[in-house]
Protein backbone atom coordinates (compact mmCIF):
# COMPACT_ATOMS: atom_id res chain seq x y z
CA UNK A 1 0.00 0.00 0.00
CA UNK A 2 1.35 3.36 -0.69
CA UNK A 3 1.88 6.05 1.87
CA UNK A 4 -0.32 9.01 2.07
CA UNK A 5 2.88 11.06 2.10
CA UNK A 6 3.84 10.26 -1.54
CA UNK A 7 0.82 12.41 -2.60
CA UNK A 8 1.55 16.14 -2.60
CA UNK A 9 -2.11 17.20 -2.13
CA UNK A 10 -2.18 15.23 1.00
CA UNK A 11 1.06 16.56 2.48
CA UNK A 12 -0.31 20.23 1.79
CA UNK A 13 -2.48 19.75 5.07
CA UNK A 14 -0.76 17.02 7.20
CA UNK A 15 2.29 19.66 6.56
CA UNK A 16 0.16 22.44 7.85
CA UNK A 17 -0.95 20.61 10.63
CA UNK A 18 2.63 19.76 11.42
CA UNK A 19 3.88 23.18 11.24
CA UNK A 20 1.18 24.39 13.59
CA UNK A 21 1.67 22.25 15.87
CA UNK A 22 5.38 22.64 16.15
CA UNK A 23 4.54 26.57 16.17
CA UNK A 24 2.22 25.76 19.26
CA UNK A 25 4.43 24.25 21.21
CA UNK A 26 7.45 26.73 20.68
CA UNK A 27 4.79 29.64 21.61
CA UNK A 28 4.48 28.02 25.04
CA UNK A 29 7.83 28.24 25.88
CA UNK A 30 8.37 30.21 28.65
CA UNK A 31 11.34 32.33 26.44
CA UNK A 32 8.79 33.10 23.81
CA UNK A 33 6.46 34.79 26.30
CA UNK A 34 7.23 38.98 27.85
CA UNK A 35 5.61 37.73 31.37
CA UNK A 36 7.17 34.75 33.46
CA UNK A 37 5.41 31.16 32.96
CA UNK A 38 4.31 29.68 29.66
CA UNK A 39 1.35 31.10 27.35
CA UNK A 40 -1.76 29.31 27.71
CA UNK A 41 -2.50 26.92 24.89
CA UNK A 42 -5.35 28.03 23.23
CA UNK A 43 -2.90 31.11 22.98
CA UNK A 44 -0.62 29.38 21.57
CA UNK A 45 -2.16 27.62 19.32
CA UNK A 46 -3.97 30.56 17.55
CA UNK A 47 -1.16 32.52 17.37
CA UNK A 48 0.81 29.55 15.73
CA UNK A 49 -2.01 29.09 13.25
CA UNK A 50 -2.46 33.08 12.74
CA UNK A 51 1.68 32.81 11.40
CA UNK A 52 1.36 29.50 9.92
CA UNK A 53 -1.41 30.27 7.74
CA UNK A 54 -0.03 34.21 7.29
CA UNK A 55 -3.67 35.69 8.68
CA UNK A 56 -2.15 38.15 11.10
CA UNK A 57 -5.16 37.83 13.89
CA UNK A 58 -4.02 37.71 17.34
CA UNK A 59 -6.08 36.96 20.74
CA UNK A 60 -3.31 38.73 23.11
CA UNK A 61 -1.14 42.27 21.95
CA UNK A 62 1.92 41.17 20.17
CA UNK A 63 4.32 43.44 21.17
CA UNK A 64 3.67 43.46 24.78
CA UNK A 65 2.79 40.07 25.62
CA UNK A 66 5.66 38.13 23.55
CA UNK A 67 9.04 38.03 24.29
CA UNK A 68 12.27 38.97 21.30
CA UNK A 69 12.36 35.34 21.04
CA UNK A 70 8.51 35.19 20.51
CA UNK A 71 8.67 37.89 17.56
CA UNK A 72 11.39 35.89 16.45
CA UNK A 73 9.63 32.65 16.35
CA UNK A 74 6.41 34.85 14.40
CA UNK A 75 8.90 36.25 11.98
CA UNK A 76 9.89 31.90 11.22
CA UNK A 77 6.36 30.50 11.12
CA UNK A 78 5.00 33.63 9.30
CA UNK A 79 8.04 33.04 6.28
CA UNK A 80 7.51 29.22 6.56
CA UNK A 81 3.64 29.71 5.47
CA UNK A 82 4.05 32.13 2.88
CA UNK A 83 6.99 30.24 0.88
CA UNK A 84 4.51 27.12 1.43
CA UNK A 85 5.02 24.12 2.92
CA UNK A 86 3.96 22.40 0.02
CA UNK A 87 6.59 24.03 -1.45
CA UNK A 88 9.43 22.53 0.81
CA UNK A 89 7.60 19.22 0.78
CA UNK A 90 7.90 19.07 -3.23
CA UNK A 91 11.50 20.39 -3.17
CA UNK A 92 12.43 17.64 -0.52
CA UNK A 93 10.51 15.11 -3.19
CA UNK A 94 12.91 16.47 -6.18
CA UNK A 95 15.70 16.00 -3.54
CA UNK A 96 14.58 11.96 -2.55
CA UNK A 97 13.35 11.35 -5.70
CA UNK A 98 14.20 13.49 -8.57
CA UNK A 99 11.19 13.07 -10.64
CA UNK A 100 7.75 13.71 -9.70
CA UNK A 101 4.60 12.25 -11.14
CA UNK A 102 2.58 14.47 -13.41
CA UNK A 103 -0.53 15.12 -11.00
CA UNK A 104 2.01 15.78 -8.37
CA UNK A 105 4.21 18.41 -10.32
CA UNK A 106 0.99 20.27 -11.29
CA UNK A 107 -0.24 20.88 -7.37
CA UNK A 108 3.02 21.74 -6.46
CA UNK A 109 3.28 23.94 -9.38
CA UNK A 110 -0.40 25.48 -7.88
CA UNK A 111 1.09 26.00 -4.38
CA UNK A 112 4.08 27.45 -5.16
CA UNK A 113 3.76 29.57 -8.47
CA UNK A 114 5.69 27.23 -10.66
CA UNK A 115 5.82 28.39 -14.44
CA UNK A 116 7.02 25.01 -16.11
CA UNK A 117 5.94 21.85 -15.94
CA UNK A 118 10.26 21.14 -15.99
CA UNK A 119 12.62 22.28 -13.50
CA UNK A 120 10.50 22.35 -10.11
CA UNK A 121 13.70 22.77 -8.06
CA UNK A 122 15.02 25.85 -10.39
CA UNK A 123 11.28 27.68 -9.60
CA UNK A 124 11.74 27.11 -6.05
CA UNK A 125 14.88 28.60 -6.44
CA UNK A 126 13.47 31.91 -8.17
CA UNK A 127 10.54 32.30 -5.75
CA UNK A 128 12.59 31.93 -2.87
CA UNK A 129 14.95 35.19 -4.42
CA UNK A 130 11.66 36.76 -5.36
CA UNK A 131 10.70 36.90 -2.06
CA UNK A 132 14.24 37.53 -0.49
CA UNK A 133 14.91 40.79 -2.80
CA UNK A 134 11.36 41.81 -2.10
CA UNK A 135 11.60 41.61 1.49
CA UNK A 136 14.85 43.51 1.73
CA UNK A 137 13.72 46.13 -0.10
CA UNK A 138 10.91 47.10 2.14
CA UNK A 139 13.10 46.42 4.64
CA UNK A 140 15.63 48.86 3.81
CA UNK A 141 13.15 51.53 3.42
CA UNK A 142 11.61 51.14 5.85
CA UNK A 143 14.88 50.86 8.41
CA UNK A 144 15.90 53.77 7.21
CA UNK A 145 12.82 55.78 7.59
CA UNK A 146 12.17 54.67 11.22
CA UNK A 147 16.17 55.56 12.16
CA UNK A 148 16.29 58.73 10.24
CA UNK A 149 12.68 60.14 10.75
CA UNK A 150 12.00 58.69 14.19
CA UNK A 151 14.90 58.31 15.40
CA UNK A 152 15.15 55.34 16.29
CA UNK A 153 18.32 53.18 17.32
CA UNK A 154 19.85 51.36 14.15
CA UNK A 155 19.54 47.89 15.40
CA UNK A 156 15.85 48.66 16.90
CA UNK A 157 14.94 50.18 13.31
CA UNK A 158 17.04 47.03 11.35
CA UNK A 159 14.54 44.57 13.02
CA UNK A 160 11.62 46.63 13.35
CA UNK A 161 11.79 46.78 9.37
CA UNK A 162 12.95 42.90 8.85
CA UNK A 163 9.81 41.65 10.76
CA UNK A 164 7.68 44.16 8.87
CA UNK A 165 9.17 43.52 6.23
CA UNK A 166 8.35 39.51 5.89
CA UNK A 167 4.83 40.30 7.83
CA UNK A 168 4.00 42.60 4.67
CA UNK A 169 4.91 40.50 1.50
CA UNK A 170 3.51 36.96 3.03
CA UNK A 171 0.42 39.06 3.75
CA UNK A 172 0.51 38.69 7.33
CA UNK A 173 -0.19 41.56 9.08
CA UNK A 174 1.37 40.83 12.66
CA UNK A 175 3.05 44.38 14.19
CA UNK A 176 5.40 45.23 17.17
CA UNK A 177 2.77 48.41 17.72
CA UNK A 178 -0.09 47.55 19.53
CA UNK A 179 -2.22 49.97 17.41
CA UNK A 180 -0.55 48.24 14.41
CA UNK A 181 0.25 50.76 11.92
CA UNK A 182 -1.87 53.84 12.84
CA UNK A 183 0.66 55.99 14.10
CA UNK A 184 1.94 55.75 10.73
CA UNK A 185 -1.10 56.48 8.95
CA UNK A 186 -0.15 60.02 7.45
CA UNK A 187 3.36 58.87 6.35
CA UNK A 188 4.11 57.49 2.96
CA UNK A 189 7.04 56.01 3.17
CA UNK A 190 5.86 53.47 5.82
CA UNK A 191 2.63 53.09 4.62
CA UNK A 192 3.66 52.49 0.94
CA UNK A 193 6.30 50.71 1.73
CA UNK A 194 4.56 48.25 3.24
CA UNK A 195 1.20 47.79 0.69
CA UNK A 196 3.57 47.87 -1.91
CA UNK A 197 4.68 44.81 -0.14
CA UNK A 198 1.50 43.00 0.37
CA UNK A 199 0.80 44.00 -3.24
CA UNK A 200 3.70 42.28 -4.68
CA UNK A 201 3.06 38.93 -2.39
CA UNK A 202 -0.63 38.91 -3.17
CA UNK A 203 -0.25 39.26 -6.65
CA UNK A 204 0.88 35.96 -7.08
CA UNK A 205 4.64 34.38 -8.27
CA UNK A 206 3.34 33.33 -11.70
CA UNK A 207 2.07 37.30 -12.65
CA UNK A 208 4.94 38.45 -11.52
CA UNK A 209 7.55 36.44 -13.14
CA UNK A 210 5.39 36.95 -16.59
CA UNK A 211 4.95 40.76 -15.79
CA UNK A 212 8.86 40.77 -15.23
CA UNK A 213 9.40 39.06 -18.98
CA UNK A 214 6.20 40.53 -20.79
CA UNK A 215 5.85 44.13 -19.02
CA UNK A 216 5.91 46.15 -22.12
CA UNK A 217 4.07 43.57 -24.25
CA UNK A 218 0.45 43.76 -21.82
CA UNK A 219 -1.03 42.17 -25.45
CA UNK A 220 1.10 38.62 -25.00
CA UNK A 221 -0.08 38.51 -21.25
CA UNK A 222 -1.70 35.12 -20.06
CA UNK A 223 -5.77 35.26 -19.55
CA UNK A 224 -5.05 34.85 -15.17
CA UNK A 225 -2.23 37.78 -15.98
CA UNK A 226 -4.59 39.67 -17.26
CA UNK A 227 -7.64 38.82 -15.00
CA UNK A 228 -5.14 39.26 -12.34
CA UNK A 229 -3.89 42.25 -12.89
CA UNK A 230 -7.09 43.74 -14.03
CA UNK A 231 -8.69 42.57 -10.99
CA UNK A 232 -6.35 44.31 -8.73
CA UNK A 233 -6.27 47.11 -10.31
CA UNK A 234 -10.03 47.55 -10.10
CA UNK A 235 -10.51 46.84 -6.82
CA UNK A 236 -7.67 49.12 -5.55
CA UNK A 237 -9.53 52.20 -7.48
CA UNK A 238 -13.20 51.16 -6.15
CA UNK A 239 -11.90 49.87 -2.65
CA UNK A 240 -10.24 53.39 -2.06
CA UNK A 241 -13.02 55.42 -3.00
CA UNK A 242 -15.60 52.97 -1.54
CA UNK A 243 -13.50 54.05 2.13
CA UNK A 244 -13.40 57.83 0.64
CA UNK A 245 -16.93 57.83 0.54
CA UNK A 246 -17.88 56.05 4.02
CA UNK A 247 -15.04 57.08 6.16
CA UNK A 248 -14.41 61.04 4.94
CA UNK A 249 -16.33 62.73 7.91
CA UNK A 250 -15.92 59.57 10.31
CA UNK A 251 -14.21 61.43 13.34
CA UNK A 252 -12.89 57.76 14.23
CA UNK A 253 -11.01 56.99 10.90
CA UNK A 254 -10.42 59.49 8.24
CA UNK A 255 -12.22 62.66 9.55
CA UNK A 256 -9.17 64.19 11.56
CA UNK A 257 -6.79 63.52 8.29
CA UNK A 258 -6.24 66.34 5.91
CA UNK A 259 -6.98 65.06 2.14
CA UNK A 260 -3.48 63.89 1.24
CA UNK A 261 -3.78 61.86 4.12
CA UNK A 262 -7.32 60.64 3.80
CA UNK A 263 -6.58 59.28 0.72
CA UNK A 264 -2.94 57.26 1.61
CA UNK A 265 -5.04 56.00 4.58
CA UNK A 266 -7.78 55.21 1.98
CA UNK A 267 -5.48 53.49 -0.31
CA UNK A 268 -3.36 51.61 2.48
CA UNK A 269 -6.64 50.20 4.07
CA UNK A 270 -7.72 49.02 0.69
CA UNK A 271 -4.84 47.46 -0.06
CA UNK A 272 -4.85 45.68 3.46
CA UNK A 273 -8.31 44.48 3.00
CA UNK A 274 -7.30 42.58 0.48
CA UNK A 275 -4.97 40.81 2.81
CA UNK A 276 -2.09 42.22 4.19
CA UNK A 277 -4.07 42.61 7.53
CA UNK A 278 -2.47 45.56 8.85
CA UNK A 279 -4.76 49.02 9.96
CA UNK A 280 -3.93 52.26 9.05
CA UNK A 281 -7.35 53.20 11.15
CA UNK A 282 -8.94 51.89 13.94
CA UNK A 283 -11.76 49.26 11.72
CA UNK A 284 -13.44 49.58 15.73
CA UNK A 285 -14.72 52.93 14.24
CA UNK A 286 -15.51 52.45 10.64
CA UNK A 287 -18.99 52.69 9.64
CA UNK A 288 -21.05 49.58 8.82
CA UNK A 289 -21.22 50.43 5.17
CA UNK A 290 -17.40 50.49 4.95
CA UNK A 291 -17.18 46.96 6.90
CA UNK A 292 -19.48 45.73 4.14
CA UNK A 293 -17.63 46.57 1.72
CA UNK A 294 -14.29 45.45 3.39
CA UNK A 295 -15.96 41.90 4.45
CA UNK A 296 -16.24 41.42 0.42
CA UNK A 297 -12.97 42.60 -0.60
CA UNK A 298 -11.73 40.33 2.09
CA UNK A 299 -13.69 37.17 0.83
CA UNK A 300 -12.39 38.17 -2.71
CA UNK A 301 -8.91 38.51 -1.91
CA UNK A 302 -5.68 38.57 -4.14
CA UNK A 303 -4.30 36.32 -6.85
CA UNK A 304 -3.74 32.91 -7.09
CA UNK A 305 -0.14 31.36 -6.14
CA UNK A 306 1.02 34.16 -4.12
CA UNK A 307 0.36 34.45 -0.08
CA UNK A 308 -2.91 36.41 -0.53
CA UNK A 309 -6.24 34.39 0.50
CA UNK A 310 -10.26 34.45 -0.34
CA UNK A 311 -11.18 33.05 -3.47
CA UNK A 312 -8.84 34.82 -5.15
CA UNK A 313 -9.44 37.89 -7.64
CA UNK A 314 -9.30 35.76 -10.92
CA UNK A 315 -11.84 32.80 -9.41
CA UNK A 316 -14.56 36.59 -9.04
CA UNK A 317 -13.55 37.87 -12.38
CA UNK A 318 -14.18 34.36 -14.10
CA UNK A 319 -17.20 33.95 -12.23
CA UNK A 320 -18.44 37.68 -13.91
CA UNK A 321 -17.67 36.43 -17.04
CA UNK A 322 -19.78 33.10 -16.71
CA UNK A 323 -22.46 35.40 -15.72
CA UNK A 324 -22.23 38.15 -18.64
CA UNK A 325 -22.03 34.79 -21.01
CA UNK A 326 -24.72 33.18 -20.14
CA UNK A 327 -27.05 36.50 -19.52
CA UNK A 328 -25.81 37.52 -23.19
CA UNK A 329 -26.99 33.44 -24.55
CA UNK A 330 -23.43 32.53 -25.61
CA UNK A 331 -22.32 29.27 -25.76
CA UNK A 332 -19.24 29.91 -24.74
CA UNK A 333 -17.37 32.37 -21.86
CA UNK A 334 -14.55 33.95 -23.66
CA UNK A 335 -11.47 36.03 -22.08
CA UNK A 336 -9.78 37.65 -24.43
CA UNK A 337 -10.50 35.66 -27.49
CA UNK A 338 -9.97 32.97 -25.37
CA UNK A 339 -12.83 30.37 -24.29
CA UNK A 340 -13.03 29.21 -20.76
CA UNK A 341 -12.33 25.30 -20.06
CA UNK A 342 -16.09 24.29 -18.46
CA UNK A 343 -13.42 22.28 -15.93
CA UNK A 344 -12.18 25.87 -15.15
CA UNK A 345 -15.77 27.46 -14.47
CA UNK A 346 -16.75 24.73 -12.44
CA UNK A 347 -13.82 24.79 -10.21
CA UNK A 348 -14.27 28.56 -9.92
CA UNK A 349 -18.09 27.83 -8.92
CA UNK A 350 -16.90 25.57 -6.55
CA UNK A 351 -14.23 27.41 -4.53
CA UNK A 352 -16.87 30.00 -4.16
CA UNK A 353 -19.43 28.24 -3.21
CA UNK A 354 -17.28 26.03 -0.69
CA UNK A 355 -16.15 30.03 0.86
CA UNK A 356 -19.62 31.22 0.99
CA UNK A 357 -20.56 27.96 2.75
CA UNK A 358 -17.56 27.56 5.20
CA UNK A 359 -17.95 31.88 5.76
CA UNK A 360 -21.58 31.57 6.96
CA UNK A 361 -21.41 28.35 8.60
CA UNK A 362 -18.45 29.75 10.46
CA UNK A 363 -20.38 32.82 11.39
CA UNK A 364 -23.68 31.27 12.65
CA UNK A 365 -21.36 29.37 14.86
CA UNK A 366 -19.63 32.02 16.07
CA UNK A 367 -22.83 34.13 16.76
CA UNK A 368 -24.28 31.08 18.59
CA UNK A 369 -20.93 30.98 21.26
CA UNK A 370 -21.20 34.69 21.77
CA UNK A 371 -23.73 36.94 23.33
CA UNK A 372 -22.45 41.13 22.66
CA UNK A 373 -20.85 40.52 19.39
CA UNK A 374 -22.85 42.47 16.74
CA UNK A 375 -23.56 40.07 13.73
CA UNK A 376 -21.83 42.12 11.45
CA UNK A 377 -18.71 42.21 13.52
CA UNK A 378 -19.02 38.13 13.70
CA UNK A 379 -18.85 38.04 10.25
CA UNK A 380 -15.92 40.73 9.56
CA UNK A 381 -13.61 38.20 12.26
CA UNK A 382 -15.14 35.15 10.30
CA UNK A 383 -14.11 36.95 6.68
CA UNK A 384 -10.70 37.85 7.69
CA UNK A 385 -9.94 34.37 9.39
CA UNK A 386 -11.39 32.14 6.20
CA UNK A 387 -9.64 34.76 4.07
CA UNK A 388 -6.18 34.91 6.07
CA UNK A 389 -6.21 38.99 5.88
CA UNK A 390 -5.81 39.44 9.72
CA UNK A 391 -8.15 42.40 10.10
CA UNK A 392 -10.29 43.08 13.19
CA UNK A 393 -12.89 45.41 14.55
CA UNK A 394 -11.00 44.51 17.95
CA UNK A 395 -13.61 41.52 19.40
CA UNK A 396 -11.35 38.57 18.97
CA UNK A 397 -9.30 38.83 22.11
CA UNK A 398 -12.37 38.90 24.25
CA UNK A 399 -14.06 35.97 22.60
CA UNK A 400 -14.54 32.70 24.52
CA UNK A 401 -11.95 29.96 23.89
CA UNK A 402 -14.51 27.64 21.42
CA UNK A 403 -15.24 30.66 19.18
CA UNK A 404 -11.29 31.21 19.18
CA UNK A 405 -11.16 27.55 18.03
CA UNK A 406 -13.51 28.02 15.39
CA UNK A 407 -11.46 31.13 13.87
CA UNK A 408 -8.38 28.55 14.33
CA UNK A 409 -9.97 26.26 11.49
CA UNK A 410 -11.61 29.00 9.93
CA UNK A 411 -7.50 30.05 9.07
CA UNK A 412 -6.50 26.60 8.39
CA UNK A 413 -8.97 25.48 5.94
CA UNK A 414 -8.57 29.61 4.15
CA UNK A 415 -4.83 28.82 3.90
CA UNK A 416 -5.10 25.03 2.75
CA UNK A 417 -7.37 25.94 0.36
CA UNK A 418 -10.70 24.24 -1.01
CA UNK A 419 -9.20 23.00 -3.73
CA UNK A 420 -6.20 21.31 -2.38
CA UNK A 421 -8.58 19.81 0.25
CA UNK A 422 -11.08 18.56 -2.31
CA UNK A 423 -7.90 17.43 -4.42
CA UNK A 424 -6.47 15.48 -1.33
CA UNK A 425 -10.04 13.69 -0.90
CA UNK A 426 -10.50 12.91 -4.62
CA UNK A 427 -6.85 11.36 -4.97
CA UNK A 428 -8.62 7.66 -5.99
CA UNK A 429 -11.61 8.99 -7.96
CA UNK A 430 -12.17 6.72 -11.02
CA UNK A 431 -13.02 8.80 -14.40
CA UNK A 432 -16.46 6.96 -15.24
CA UNK A 433 -16.60 5.52 -18.46
CA UNK A 434 -20.42 6.48 -19.38
CA UNK A 435 -22.66 9.39 -19.57
CA UNK A 436 -26.26 9.23 -17.96
CA UNK A 437 -29.01 10.83 -19.98
CA UNK A 438 -28.88 14.91 -20.16
CA UNK A 439 -31.73 16.51 -18.27
CA UNK A 440 -33.03 20.16 -17.66
CA UNK A 441 -34.48 20.76 -14.90
CA UNK A 442 -36.33 24.42 -14.28
CA UNK A 443 -33.67 27.03 -13.02
CA UNK A 444 -34.80 30.38 -11.27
Amino acid sequence: MRSPWQHPARIVPLAFLGAIAVGTALMMLPAARAEPGYAPFITALFTAASAVCVTGLAVVDTPSYWSPFGHVLLTVLTQIGGFGIMTLATLLSLLVSRRLRLRGRLLAQAESAGLASGNIGAVLLRVAVVMLISEGAIALVLTLRLWLGYDYAFGRALWEAVFHAVQAFNNAGFALYSDSIVRFVTDPWVCLSLGLGVLAGSIGFPVLFELFREWRTPGCWSTHTYLTVLGTLVFAVLGTLVFLVFEWRNPGTLGPLDVPGKVLAAFTQDVMTRSGGFNSVDLGQANSETLAVSIALMFIGGGSAGTAGGIKVTTFLLLAYVIWAEVRGEPDVVVRKRRIAEETQRQAMTVALLGVLLVAAGTVVLDALTVDVPFDRALFEVTSAFATVGLSTGITPSLPEPAQAVLVVLMYVGRVGTIAVGTAIALNTRRRQYRYPEERPLVG
